[in-house]
């Protein structure tokens, strides 16, 4: 199998295999007590559970699928599985970071990373179930080098 190259100054980041499972499991709960009462009370509601066990899977493959490249000048965010979308934010537009920890991201060591800048088009770009680490620290590294690249100057 060939091995992809990426220099060392792209930084690749995925949200959490478990980030995946916790955000389905409400759907994975909702098919199992539709095919309770399908069981029980109602055969046909079977199609209801399967019809929710197929959009879990679905949200699981999505999420995982979700790609956040950060390159000395810009943040690529790729996601998607039929369709592809990326959508790309220069690094000197981010003004602020923002990182939340609910108490399951706390206990599975992840984090949220919220993003604020200028771009008209991504004013808040959502980092979400990445692995907790610096990269906080890495990024104002980046969009102070990114800034002082491109001489933007910020005026409060």
């Amino acid at each position: 199998m060939e091995q992809e190259f990426t220099p060392p100054e792209i930084i690749t980041i995925r949200p959490a295999t478990i980030f995946a499972f916790i955000k389905t499991v409400p759907l994975l709960i909702a098919a199992t007590g539709f095919l309770f009462l399908a069981a029980r009370y109602f055969p046909v509601l079977v199609w209801v559970s399967i019809t929710i066990m197929l959009f879990a899977w679905y949200r699981f493959a999505y999420i995982l699928r979700v790609r956040y490249i950060i390159t000395p000048g810009i943040i690529r965010i790729q996601r998607g599985i039929f369709f592809r979308k990326i959508d790309q934010v220069e690094l000197w537009r981010v003004k602020d970071y923002v990182i939340t920890q609910s108490f399951l991201l706390q206990i599975f060591c992840l984090m949220d990373l919220t993003l604020k800048g200028t771009d008209p088009e991504n004013p808040v770009i959502w980092l979400r179930g990445i692995p907790y680490s610096d990269i906080v620290d890495t990024l104002r590294e980046r969009v102070n080098e990114a800034r002082q690249h491109n001489r933007v100057y910020e005026l409060n």
